[in-house]
């Protein structure tokens, strides 16, 4: 063997080595870095978690979240406000509006947009906000719905629901399908929020089953609540990895030990890494199911102030190594 082929072997190894080395350290260096700073993605807030009053005076409300550290927000509505008025606040204080909670009709409260209104008033609007997501954030309530005595809203929506059974949820995915149609080719994405609901059994299958198998995956994604599916009985980690390409959107919300496990929209709320939920399972799945907007969301009743309850959700995630 020459002496330079030697020489050129020696150093190739030494370099292989090295580069070996260089991929060993970078592995490290990325398992020390937290999940949002690894991946470069924001730590959103729903505003549906400062409640109503969160409205009163958006200027402050967004001063306060974004000194927290949030820098992407849902809106669950637009407060009385107009949607250029709310982007305007948003961006006043450094924050991005990336989707608006949009009902499928007309309600007493909230925002006047509907799906099953004008698409263009509703990208614009959107546009106004720099928003490009409009998510449905509830199925189309059923009509003639009764209330007796004494019942409980929960109650009442829960018979009516199940007395729709399949209709209902083949309803709401073809007017999910319609407004997506509508919305896609004006830049607007069009998703869907679970609640619980949608896991009661109908027959051999559920609501989740039906929207799932109806829903046209080109147009419609799915904003995945994982305190309501963990509430349904469902184990968020298996239900990410099963939606795989059809998910965009995470509510990160926790639940408090001894939340009973139901279908009847009743939950017991806990801040984020305050709860039972395994967090650093689960964003890394999400993650690897397409999300890329991870929003807190926390349900009432709050054992601390609203805004100290998102303080300490945006805390415990800021620190999670996942």
């Amino acid at each position: 063997m020459s002496t330079s082929f030697s020489r050129r072997a020696l150093l190739a190894g030494i370099v292989a080595s090295g580069a070996v080395m260089m991929t060993d350290r970078a592995k490290a260096a990325r398992a020390r870095q937290t999940f949002f700073a690894r991946t470069r993605l924001p730590i959103g807030l729903q505003l549906y978690t400062l409640g109503d009053e969160a409205g009163q005076d958006l200027d402050k409300t967004f001063a306060e979240v974004a000194a927290i550290g949030y820098r992407d927000i849902e809106m669950p509505q637009l407060f009385g406000k107009t949607p250029g008025e709310v982007g305007a606040a948003a961006r006043r204080a450094g924050l991005a509006i990336s989707s608006l909670h949009v009902p499928f009709a007309a309600t007493s409260r909230g925002s006047p947009l509907t799906m099953d209104g004008s698409p263009q008033q509703l990208a614009d609007a959107l546009g106004a906000m720099g928003a490009k997501g409009a998510v449905a954030p509830i199925m189309p309530f059923p009509a003639g719905m009764r209330f007796d005595m004494g019942e409980s809203f929960q109650t009442v929506i829960a018979r009516a629901v199940a007395a729709e059974g399949e209709d209902l949820w083949k309803r709401t995915a073809s007017l999910l399908n319609s407004a997506a149609a509508a919305l896609k080719p004006l830049g607007i994405e069009v998703g869907y929020h679970n609640h619980n609901i949608e896991f009661a059994p109908i027959g051999q299958t559920t609501g989740w089953d039906v929207l799932v198998r109806e829903c046209d995956p080109a147009l419609v994604k799915f904003e995945v609540d994982t305190g309501w599916v963990v509430t349904a009985g469902r184990d968020p980690f298996a239900f990410l990895a099963g939606l795989s390409g059809r998910v965009n959107k995470l509510h990160v919300k926790d639940v408090a030990a001894g939340n009973a496990v139901n279908t009847a929209l009743s939950m017991k709320p806990a801040e984020v890494g305050s709860g039972t939920l395994d967090w650093a399972r689960i964003l890394p799945a999400a993650q690897r199911a397409g999300v890329r907007h991870f929003y807190v969301e926390q349900e009432p009743p709050f054992a601390i102030p609203r805004i100290e309850a998102a303080r300490k959700s945006y805390g415990f995630l800021s620190q999670l190594h996942a």
